[in-house]
Formats: C-alpha cells, sequence, structure tokens
C-alpha cells in the first residue's frame, strides 16, 4: 500500500466519521425537539385535534341542515302556490347539496389518521435508532435551535383543549 493511498483511506474514514457524527447530532434533535410544538407527539395530537373538529363542525352543519328540511316540510303543507312549493324543492336539493359536501370530513379523517401512522412510524425508527446509539449518549449532545422568526415567535394557535388563552380570557382584554 502506497502512502498516498493510505492518506486517502485515513480522509475517507475521517470523512464517515463526521458524517456519523452529525447524523447522530440530527436523530437527537429529532428526538428531542427545539421546543414543545414541534414533537411527534404534539403533531399527532394536532392532527387529531383538526380531525375532532373537523367532525364536530361537520355535525353542526348536518344538524343545521336537518332543521331547516324539517322547516320546509311544515312551511310546504301551508303552501298552495305551485311557485313556492318549487322554491322550497330547490330548498330541499340544497340541503342534499350540503350533505354531500359534509362526506369531506370522513376522507379528511382518513387522510389524517394515514398521516399520524406515518409520524408514528418514524417516531418509533427514531426511538430505535437511540436506543441502538444510547439514548444517554444522544440526550448529551448539545443541540443548536433553530431561531423563530419574528412572526413565528408570535403564532402560538389555535391551541389544543386545555392549552393557551381561553375565549374568556380573550375577551377579558377587550373588555
Amino acid at each position: 500500500m502506497k502512502q498516498s493511498d493510505g492518506l486517502v483511506l485515513k480522509r475517507e474514514l475521517d470523512g464517515l466519521l463526521r458524517y456519523i457524527h452529525r447524523v447522530r447530532s440530527e436523530i437527537a434533535a429529532i428526538g428531542r425537539p427545539a421546543d414543545e410544538e414541534h414533537g411527534f407527539d404534539s403533531m399527532g395530537d394536532q392532527l387529531d385535534a383538526i380531525v375532532g373538529a373537523t367532525a364536530e363542525a361537520t355535525n353542526t352543519i348536518m344538524a343545521a341542515m336537518e332543521k331547516n328540511d324539517a322547516l320546509t316540510d311544515k312551511m310546504r303543507a301551508k303552501v298552495d302556490d305551485p311557485d313556492l312549493l318549487s322554491l322550497l324543492d330547490e330548498m330541499n336539493k340544497t340541503s342534499s347539496d350540503v350533505f354531500e359536501a359534509c362526506s369531506f370530513q370522513d376522507i379528511t379523517g382518513q387522510r389524517i389518521s394515514k398521516v399520524v401512522k406515518s409520524i408514528t412510524y418514524v417516531e418509533e425508527r427514531v426511538d430505535s435508532l437511540m436506543d441502538f446509539w444510547g439514548r444517554e449518549e444522544m440526550e448529551a449532545l448539545e443541540l443548536t435551535a433553530a431561531e423563530k422568526t419574528e412572526d413565528e415567535a408570535l403564532l402560538n394557535g389555535p391551541q389544543l383543549d386545555g392549552q393557551g388563552l381561553s375565549q374568556e380570557d380573550i375577551d377579558a382584554l377587550f373588555d
């Protein structure tokens, strides 16, 4: 082996060792994010909150449309005018369109559930890598947190239930 071959091999091993250290630091950063908002659990919680809020809004919309249908039926019983009856038929058709449009909630929930499963999968892989390289050693690595922009520092919502300011707190600020 020539001396230059040994030097090349040494440089390559040094480069590989530096790369491994960088990967370990990045994995430690994933397992221990700079702030609570960017943790895996938080992401899953946020997505679950989206599914819950969407389902709640959809149920409210559908309940309101059912009430409108009942009111339309009561009006139909009191109306003889064919033009007004035609308008009531159009209102019922519009209600049906709204019910159909509300099916987005189920599809959205299914898609978000797939994303949550993917996030969970990545989290499990990161945990495995942290265990492999030694959780204590990974947690001891010094991380440099990415600085938030001025706008990012101001954005904190919407909050999950039980977090952040309540509507009453906000209303009190304006009183």
